[in-house]
């Protein structure tokens, strides 16, 4: 394929770029070959030409199609070159969102710097099981693949995640062991997962911290090894580290942090156990504050410190050992604040008083003057003497740095190994799966012996993956066999063995290291003169002679040699570490006791102390010999293994969320060798096709006759037409390997084939629609025409009549406005002659009124004058009048004053006061006779007014007796009104007639205004209850959606309660069979150890009886003494009983204190019916003492009955007597046994009469009563009443008729007032009520019409949901007071029953004393036909039998087909009502307890059976519905036949049985869900996903080298079919089962639901499904679903709305996603879907075709916007092991007992029909 056919008009291609590495371009002219020149255009529009170099010619590198951008694996990529890899991963790092993407084995890992919701355990499901290829790149699917492939080849395996700093390699590393955690389980031992978790927070603390590039960057490198048995189950761990970071412990950069664990034990100083290390902040501290950065944001460091702490328990690490580590790190905090000072030039020292020095002493338990002492001075030993040396205060700060860190990286190494002793298992490892967590390439602006170290392994760890890439790609050519060449790699061994090798720079770093003036000068002189000339990878700088550079795989690195000579050689005062030896701290010698191993090693083969000293100091391995070593055994172990790689992006340096650096990616990418993995795909056939995806891909660029029917010729035909070169392709045994760019150039094809077939459809659409358009034109211009011509013909004629109009109208307006302007003119003459004339009247009539005024004046002036004259003379006269009397009476006192002064005067009115006295004395007597008279004469009235009472109160009896007869012949009782009515009429006639005696009472008036008052409220209470009708008809359809989500929210939180409780009782159920299962291993283990014991079916029905004890114990009966093994299994079953007990004790007091408060609430009522029954008793009173004197008469003759009895069996068994007792069969034997025999008769009869009259409530009539008591006071003879006490009786009468008429008077004017009371209350609310209303209606009148309508709502519906709850809270009542009332009937019944029973025991034992003396004689016994009664008689003991043949031995499908559905079930319920008919409490135990136990055994073992585990639910349910329908309660006994309540248990109640079964059917349920989720997993995403119906244009995308593995239908491959079988295939076995309707309704619910979470959940983990082609394809799967509901008659069991969430992603896929109003579309239709699953759909839409487009991150980001208020879960996935709360609702069953047969093919001889 010429170049000029790849760069032609209208090519992309990337151009470099200095900013963005590389700038997308178009051509805008064709290329020619020669040309030096190419004319592109940019993106933004800018014009460019790019010059061609005239010697290597190399054009610049095409960009793939868009179709092929975005891919999930790298290797899918056509043109397979840097910028294609760079532009791919910014697609779906930045536009996507997606952080993961494959390329070749290697998995590219982005860091977000941010959390995503994609690890979480539904995510780790979904990955488990699943082939590498089938979902999206993932974390979850390296270490599922690592998993699958251990357990497959048997082999071990390593995940290698490398990375820069920041790259995220921990957290990836983090995720793979959590994974490997979940999916597998431990064995033997508990919480290994979470201990190999554990140490990841403990590492973190004291590995990690804080650098320029990264929050939480790892210092050393880790290797762990998670353990695996024979059946893959993790046993435990072992964790090796590689070249801790040391330096960091004493120094820190600007902006970095030490180690993790110093600012959380600083953090955490408050604490009370960390008070004694004396710490504060780590700002007090030198090691910790010189990054000058000690807190890290959204870092909380003392949370950080109870998380390492709480891991460091898991760990096992004990309380004490803890704070041993935390006292160590505090020391060498206070060593950092140790201040040295100068003495002089050479010499230092530390002041004896130093407090941080004295602390560190006392933390570790060593002499404060001697570590002063060696911590300024040196010792120095030479082969004759030893002296000791003062050193610089630089060399002392140095020694103290150096012991620092020493103490440090011994700590770490004694943590590490602790943990690893913790994580050892006792358990043999059968293989492992190792995880290296190791830094990556690192190149700094000053590199020193760490980073040399770090490109040393990198380099030694891309060998190794070169080599495995290259393997891989020669393995896949010979198993395709395809001819290959050998491919050229880089390969980098030339540069390790500069490092590693011979003379090489770690040999001549440890010489220099053991010369005794060796420095760094000199050893970087002997690399210039070793290797500068001799190896191309060693350089020296221009301008340095302290440094040197190595060409490393990935870039060049210039390393400082200052400080490797004392890095390497990591040295430490000796007499410091032997001052530590000495401390009394316990923990502190252990971290130096490999080094007292080395010292006493070494000692061993010397005798002189020089020589040991020197053997010591060469024998002391240096660090980088050290890590070379370590790094060769971990080259071994990862070639021993299988190698999955992990490659982690850092994607920029700002920690952004989702920004992509270009410049720093691609440094990322040569690093850790991923362009180098292209490069090798690149240079082979990368692109890999198998024949059927080729097939359906390029289908389109064949024709009809070029397809046959061998699918691989054809494509071997198709290919040989459109590419020439056969070498650019290759066909192997089952693919078709390409090179570079090829897929592309058939891309191109493609489209341009597709583009040519869209055009000429386009065209031909085009011109039919033109066509149709010029059609419509010309239709319509004729039709236009035609209507203009007659518009205009008919305005013409308008016009006509229009002028025509016009004449006449002008004629009759002239002759109109002439005829007005006379009548004006004549109407204007009459007005003003009638205006004058009467101005004229007006004037006279006015003069002749004035006239007549002035007169009457003139009169009433007059005569004022004279009144006043005559008035004035009148006075004067008076006055002369009394001038004159009062003179005249002045005289007359003088005169009587001089008389009063005489004697005699006095005398005179002396006489005159005593005759007044005497007068008064008389006047005093004679008023003391009339008050004597007036006395006597009230008396009289007084018994006059009693008489009159007295006949009163006889009318007022026969009133009564009236309106008794008025009410005895009345047919039919009034209702509540009308005998309102009627009592208000009787009560009227009373008043009247007393009104003759009394005065008249204003209660009638008082009623009827009463009434009228009512009348008129009733009727304002009609009015508005009318408007608030008329209001709430508006309110309707709101109103209702309003209760229906209460509904809803209620119908909601039952089913979460009751799938909790199931949920709850599942695990309960799992934790029992565990134990059980632990205790049988138990019993197996200690049996397997006793000789001669085996194991017989005793166990089983000892162990099955375990049960019924529980239950026994909880009725309170005494049950049998079992063996310990029973009682101790019995506690879990029991604990159980006793909860569920608990909760229906609770429930029934909360039922009962709701009963409470009604009744205090109904309390009124009761006494009102109370006094009005008392009237009524009243009445009966006087019946009621003469059926008392009745019974006291019946009683006494039964007592002497009784005597008679006693009497004549003493006369009978009396051996005292003398007369002996008569011999049986004599006569006086058979007189004496007549008469005992007639008066037990008679006795009988007695008693029945006595209970009949202690029953007797009824009263007699009243009339009978009141007549005969009448009759008795109208009679005459008293001697003939006072026969045998007649008189006493009728005298008793008249009083208890008299105490009756006064109880019914004084019950009728209670009546009365509480009537009036009752009138007033109802008035007072309906005034209130009233008030109400117009309140509300004011309040609503004034609110706006939304608020009103609301207001209104929202009064409406409190008012409703009042009144319906105290409607139902007084239904529930009375509901509880009947089943209440039925509950101590029945319970008095029983007593009763055995009361009697135990009667007829001792009667039947009296009897067979007295027929001892009886002949026996022989009687002939007659057969009669055998009723039964629905019972099977069964043996004690033949339990196990029935149990064995009935549901450990049955074969469900011969059940099924030959007999009638829950056969078991029956024959087991006839055989618990045989138990219960012969009272056998502990039988009917025994055999449900052993039922319950058979069927879980069944389960257990077969529990992966679908027939077996269906026939045993259905059974479940048949037996526990059996428990309930013949319980004897009214609830289930209405829904049977009489025949069937004749079978009705007797003597038990199995309730809690009911309960246990209930919970055992829910197991059940629950094992069907995963045996039916065990077979329809597998199928689902095949049928439902990868299967395409229709093949052909929407074909599917290359997916590169990880190929999915069911991607494209092939022979066998699942449908839809397949599926739908699988469905009717499990509808068919539960209903020949006969389970319930309702129970397979909620089955297929479940099944559904589980179709719907599984293909939604594999959908938003595969991009490459998420298209417009699959939406139409899931839609069309979903609709046959659908039909298939609709067929078998399911479609309401709610399985369709399960479905919802699944149709809402397909109509996602498949609806237009542009503008705003799309977005807004999506929102109102996907409902049923998160927001999280509705943004992933949309990333990862991909199209298909070119002619679809992507979804723009602008549309997403409007969809956010929109979302962000829903409130919602904010998980991504569906919880497919979600399982619905069931519900058992009642079905009785029509079979009746009696007529079932028991098949002889069960076995169950010895059970019989009863």
């Amino acid at each position: 394929m010429a170049a000029s056919e790849l760069y032609s008009k209208y090519a992309r291609v990337w151009l470099p770029d200095a900013t963005e590495v590389w700038k997308s371009a178009e051509l805008i002219k064709d290329y020619t070959p020669g040309d030096l020149t190419l004319y592109l255009q940019l993106e933004d529009g800018t014009v460019v030409e790019y010059k061609i170099d005239p010697r290597t010619k190399n054009l610049p590198p095409l960009r793939n199609p868009n179709i092929l951008v975005g891919e999930n694996d790298l290797t899918a990529l056509s043109y397979l070159h840097e910028p294609a890899v760079l532009h791919n991963l910014k697609v779906r790092f930045v536009d996507s969102k997606l952080i993961y993407t494959y390329c070749g084995i290697v998995l590219v890992a982005i860091n977000p710097y941010e959390n995503l919701p994609i690890y979480e355990a539904d995510i780790i499901n979904a990955y488990s099981g699943q082939n590498m290829g089938d979902m999206d790149p993932h974390i979850f699917a390296v270490a599922e693949e690592a998993y699958k492939q251990m357990a497959r080849d048997e082999r071990n395996q390593s995940i290698i995640v490398s990375g820069e700093s920041g790259a995220g390699k921990t957290v990836s590393a983090k995720y793979a062991m959590r994974y490997f955690a979940t999916v597998s389980c431990s064995s033997g031992e508990t919480n290994v997962e979470e201990r190999v978790l554990a140490s990841s927070p403990i590492m973190e603390a004291l590995g990690n911290a804080k650098t320029t590039r990264n929050d939480n960057s790892s210092r050393f490198g880790k290797y762990i090894e998670i353990g695996f048995d024979k059946k893959y189950c993790i046993t435990g761990a072992n964790m090796r580290t590689y070249l801790l970071e040391k330096s960091r412990v004493v120094f820190q950069a600007h902006g970095e942090r030490n180690y993790h664990i110093f600012y959380q034990l600083c953090a955490s100083s408050h604490l009370s156990e960390f008070k004694a290390f004396k710490l504060g902040c780590a700002d007090d501290f030198h090691y910790t504050n010189q990054g000058q950065s000690p807190v890290i944001d959204r870092v909380d460091d003392a949370k950080e410190m109870r998380n390492t702490r709480k891991a460091f328990s898991l760990l096992g690490i004990s309380e004490n050992e803890q704070m041993e580590i935390y006292q160590i790190l505090a020391a060498i905090l206070h060593l950092s604040n140790v201040e040295v000072k100068d003495q002089s030039a050479d010499r230092s020292s530390i002041l004896p008083n130093d407090a941080h020095l004295m602390v560190f002493c006392e933390l570790m338990g060593v002499a404060c003057e001697e570590m002063a002492h060696w911590l300024c001075h040196r010792k120095l030993k030479t082969t004759s003497e030893t002296y000791v040396k003062p050193v610089t205060k630089m060399d002392a700060v140095n020694g103290r740095d150096a012991l620092a860190k020493h103490i440090y990286a011994r700590l770490f190494n004694w943590i590490v190994g602790s943990i690893n002793n913790a994580l050892k298992s006792a358990a043999k490892q059968h293989s492992f799966i190792g995880v290296l967590d190791i830094y990556g390439f690192e190149t700094f602006d000053v590199n020193s012996f760490e980073q040399f170290c770090i490109n040393y392994a990198n380099e030694k760890l891309q060998q190794q993956f070169n080599l495995h890439v290259f393997k891989l790609e020669q393995e896949e050519y010979m198993r395709e066999e395809i001819p290959w060449r050998l491919i050229d790699f880089y390969d980098n061994q030339p540069c390790i063995n500069l490092i590693e090798a011979k003379m090489g720079i770690l040999d001549l770093l440890d010489e220099e290291c053991k010369m005794p003036k060796g420095s760094d000068n000199t050893w970087a002189q002997k690399l210039y003169n070793t290797l500068l000339k001799q190896n191309a990878h060693f350089d020296k700088p221009r301008l340095s002679n302290r440094a040197f550079i190595i060409h490393h795989f990935a870039d060049k690195v210039e390393y400082q040699c200052e400080g490797f000579l004392e890095k390497n050689k990591d040295t430490v005062n000796e007499e410091q570490i032997n001052v530590l030896k000495k401390s009394k701290f316990n923990l502190l010698p252990k971290l130096f006791e490999d080094d007292e191993k080395a010292t006493v090693s070494t000692n061993k083969p010397t005798s002189i102390i020089g020589r040991s000293s020197q053997t010591q100091r060469d024998n002391k391995k240096t660090v980088g010999l050290q890590f070379r070593q370590s790094l060769h055994l971990l080259m071994d172990t990862l070639n021993a293994t299988t190698p999955h790689y992990v490659r982690c992006i850092k994607p920029n340096d700002h920690k952004a969320p989702f920004t992509l650096d270009p410049v720093r990616a691609v440094q990322q990418l040569r690093a850790c060798g991923i362009l180098e993995t292209i490069r090798i795909s690149a240079a082979g056939f990368p692109s890999r096709w198998t024949y059927q995806e080729f097939f359906s891909r390029y289908r389109v660029l064949m024709k009809q006759n070029d397809v046959l029917s061998d699918k691989k010729q054809t494509c071997r035909n198709l290919l040989e037409k459109l590419i020439e070169d056969q070498d650019k392709y290759q066909f192997g045994k089952n693919k078709i390997f390409f090179r570079a760019g090829q897929v592309a150039y058939l891309e191109k094809l493609r489209s341009d084939k597709l583009r040519m077939a869209c055009v000429r459809i386009q065209k031909t659409i085009r011109c039919w629609l033109a066509r149709k358009k010029y059609l419509r034109m010309r239709k319509s211009a004729i039709i236009i025409q035609r209507h203009v011509r007659g518009y205009q013909a008919r305005c013409y004629v308008q016009f006509l009549r229009r002028t025509r109009a016009a004449v006449v109208i002008q004629k009759n307006v002239r002759m109109w406005l002439t005829r007005r302007q006379y009548r004006q003119q004549r109407s204007a003459a009459i007005t003003l002659q009638c205006f004058l004339r009467a101005y004229m009247a007006r004037k006279q009539y006015y003069k002749l009124i004035f006239e007549k005024k002035a007169v009457v004046i003139q009169r009433w002036v007059k005569g004022w004058l004279t009144r006043q004259h005559y008035r004035r003379i009148m006075a004067a006269v008076v006055l002369l009048q009394s001038c004159a009397r009062r003179m005249k009476a002045k005289k007359e006192l003088k005169k009587l004053k001089v008389e009063a002064r005489s004697v005699e005067h006095y005398k005179k009115l002396n006489i005159g006061m005593e005759n007044k006295i005497v007068q008064l004395q008389h006047k005093i007597n004679e008023q003391h006779k009339e008050n004597r008279e007036l006395s006597e004469r009230l008396s009289a009235v007084e018994k006059t007014q009693s008489m009159e009472r007295e006949k009163q109160s006889r009318e007022i009896e026969n009133l009564r007796k009236s309106e008794e007869e008025a009410r005895r012949k009345a047919e039919v009782f009034p209702s509540l009104l009308e005998q309102l009515s009627f009592l208000q009429h009787e009560l009227e006639n009373t008043l009247s007639e007393k009104e003759a005696h009394n005065s008249a009472s204003p209660c009638n008036q008082e009623v009827e205004e009463l009434n009228m008052k009512n009348n008129m409220l009733s009727t304002e209470k009609n009015e508005l209850n009318t408007l608030i009708l008329e209001q709430a008809q508006q309110l309707t359809g709101t109103e209702q959606f309003t209760l229906n989500f209460y509904s809803s929210q209620l119908e909601k939180d039952l089913s979460e309660e009751r799938s909790r409780y199931q949920s709850l009782l599942s695990e309960h159920l799992h934790l029992e069979e565990r134990h059980r299962d632990l205790k049988e291993d138990m019993n197996f283990s200690i049996s397997s150890t006793k000789s001669g014991h085996k194991r017989t079916d005793s166990n089983y029905s000892s162990n099955s009886s375990e049960f019924s004890q529980t239950l026994a114990s909880t009725e309170g009966e005494d049950s049998p003494t079992q063996t310990e093994d029973e009682n101790q299994s019995t506690v879990d079953l029991s604990v159980l009983l006793k909860l569920q007990r608990r909760v229906k004790e609770l429930e029934q007091e909360k039922q009962s204190l709701w009963q409470q408060l009604d009744k205090r609430e109904e309390a009124q009522q009761e006494k009102a019916k109370v006094r009005t029954e008392t009237p009524q008793r009243t009445v009966g009173r006087a019946e009621l003492d003469l059926e008392t004197l009745k019974r006291q008469e019946l009683e006494y003759e039964n007592k002497r009955l009784k005597q008679d009895l006693n009497e004549l069996r003493k006369s009978l068994t009396n051996e005292n007597s003398e007369a002996l007792p008569p011999a049986p069969g004599s006569v006086p034997y058979k007189i004496l046994l007549e008469q005992l025999n007639s008066s037990n008769e008679e006795l009988e009869m007695r008693k029945e009469e006595v209970l009949l009259l202690r029953s007797h409530m009824v009263p007699s009539d009243l009339s009978s009563s009141s007549s005969c008591w009448i009759l008795l006071l109208r009679s005459t003879d008293i001697h003939t009443l006072n026969e045998d006490g007649e008189l006493w009786l009728a005298y008793e009468g008249l009083k208890e008729t008299n105490r009756l008429l006064e109880c019914q008077m004084q019950e009728q004017e209670r009546v009365l007032s509480e009537k009036y009371r009752k009138l007033l209350e109802e008035m007072n609310k309906l005034k209130e009520e009233k008030e109400q209303q117009q309140k509300l209606l004011a309040q609503n009148l004034l609110l706006p019409e939304d608020a009103r309508i609301e207001a209104s709502l929202k009064h409406e519906i409190t008012r409703l949901a009042s009144e319906n709850l105290m409607s139902v809270l007084y239904m529930s009542c009375e509901l509880m007071e009947q089943h209440e009332k039925q509950e101590k009937t029945m319970r008095k019944l029983k007593k009763q029953l055995k009361f009697l029973m135990r009667k007829v025991e001792n009667f039947e034992g009296n009897h067979m004393t007295l027929s001892l003396y009886a002949v026996i004689l022989a009687v002939n016994i007659t057969r009669k036909e055998k009723d039964y009664q629905g019972m099977l008689e069964y043996k004690k003991g033949d339990e196990s039998r029935l149990l064995k043949s009935l549901v450990l031995e049955l074969k469900p499908r011969g059940v099924a087909v030959n007999f009638i559905p829950g056969l078991p079930a029956y024959i087991i319920f006839m055989c618990v009502r045989y138990a219960d008919s012969v009272n056998d409490d502990e039988g009917v135990s025994t055999l449900l307890n052993l039922t319950i136990t058979s069927i879980k055994g069944v389960i257990k073992k077969r529990g992966n059976d679908f027939e077996v585990v269906s026939f045993w639910l259905a059974n479940a349910c048949r037996l526990m519905h059996c428990l309930r329908q013949y319980s004897g309660d009214e609830v289930y006994m209405i829904h049977n036949t009489a025949k069937q309540n004749e079978h009705c248990l007797t003597n038990f109640e199995l309730s809690e049985y009911q309960q246990v079964i209930c919970d055992l059917a829910i197991q059940i349920y629950r094992q069907l869900i995963k045996c039916m989720e065990d077979i329809l997993q597998p199928i689902i995403v095949g049928c439902m996903l990868e299967h395409e119906t229709v093949h052909g244009v929407l074909g599917s995308k290359p997916t590169g080298l990880r190929k999915r593995s069911t991607s494209l239908p092939e022979e066998g491959a699942v449908t839809v079919e397949v599926l739908l079988q699988h469905l009717g295939l499990f509808h068919t076995t539960m209903s020949q089962h006969g389970m319930d309707s309702d129970l397979i309704k909620q089955v297929v619910k479940q099944q559904f639901y589980i179709i719907c979470a599984v293909t939604l959940n594999h959908l938003l983990l595969r991009k490459d499904m998420c298209s417009w082609s699959k939406g139409l394809q899931i839609r069309y799967n979903v609709w046959q679903l659908e039909e298939w509901l609709a067929e078998k008659e399911l479609a309401d069991c709610g399985a369709k709305e399960t479905l919802e969430p699944l149709i809402q992603a397909a109509q996602l896929l498949q609806i237009k996603k542009k503008t705003e109003a799309d977005a807004q579309a999506i929102c109102t239709m996907c409902t049923a879907l998160t927001t999280a699953q509705i943004v992933k759909v949309l990333s990862l839409y991909t199209p298909v075709i070119e002619f679809e487009e992507r979804v723009s991150t602008t549309f997403i980001t409007i969809i956010k916007n929109l979302l962000k208020d829903r409130v919602e879960s904010s998980t991504l996935m569906m919880d497919a092991k979600k399982i619905f709360a069931v519900t058992f609702p009642f079905m009785p069953s029509a079979v009746t007992l009696e007529t079932i047969q028991i098949p002889a093919s069960l076995n169950l001889s010895f059970l019989t029909r009863v």
